[in-house]
């Protein structure tokens, strides 16, 4: 056996040498797969981490939205409330296309093929909810009016679609992929927060009969 890896000794070692980058490819393969899901892990934090921020900050001002509407009428004059009302208008509308960033329309080539990218399509309800506390702060007066004395109510309900759409976004349970894991959500399974949208939709509709939302979708959607 010694003579015959004497005689041979270049073959075993051709065949150690095998052995040993095969075993190397593996371990190198092993480890490049572990950076890949280290860094894919890295890259779902950090987006979760900015989505969380933004949903912290339309939770703070939909709850102010909601305090504004109920206290409304102990406003000390007309030019303060509705520098207010103007402040919160754009706060609402400031987040709703910073949230675009995180939640993109569902169904782009379904309409709007005209607009910009951004705008095709349909609004995921967790930027509806924003979009309809929008309409009813900005039909809020200081004296109130015939739907006015719940609108507090109304503002909180949308507050409520958000956090329950922000909660299942960031649940890390969810098995979609980090970039897509929203829009790609099968419709079935957005079914309920759809549902729900609309029935605040409905909602708004009937509590401001003469509020105009096609020209607002055409601009806002």
């Amino acid at each position: 056996m010694l003579a015959w890896l004497n005689n041979h000794i270049e073959i075993v070692v051709a065949i150690l040498s095998a052995i040993i980058a095969v075993f190397g490819a593996l371990v190198s393969r092993n480890e490049t797969r572990k950076q890949q899901s280290l860094q894919m892990e890295n890259l779902r934090h950090s987006i979760d981490s900015q989505s969380l921020a933004w949903g912290n900050a339309c939770i703070d001002t939909l709850n102010r939205a909601a305090m504004f509407a109920r206290t409304r009428q102990h406003q000390a004059n007309d030019q303060s409330f509705f520098q207010q009302r103007v402040n919160m208008l754009l706060a609402l509308s400031s987040l709703v296309e910073r949230g675009r960033l995180f939640f993109p329309n569902i169904d782009p080539q379904s309409k709007g093929v005209e607009k910009e990218g951004a705008y095709r399509g349909s609004r995921p309800p967790i930027l509806d909810a924003l979009m309809f506390a929008y309409y009813e702060v900005e039909a809020l007066t200081r004296q109130g009016g015939p739907t006015a004395d719940n609108s507090a109510e109304f503002i909180e309900d949308c507050r409520r679609l958000l956090v329950s759409e922000l909660q299942a976004h960031l649940d890390p349970r969810r098995r979609d992929t980090v970039v897509d894991r929203y829009d790609d959500q099968r419709l079935d399974q957005r079914g309920d927060a759809i549902e729900r949208s609309n029935a605040l939709l409905s909602t708004l509709k009937s509590r401001r009969p003469g509020i105009n939302l096609g020209e607002r979708k055409e601009t806002l959607q």
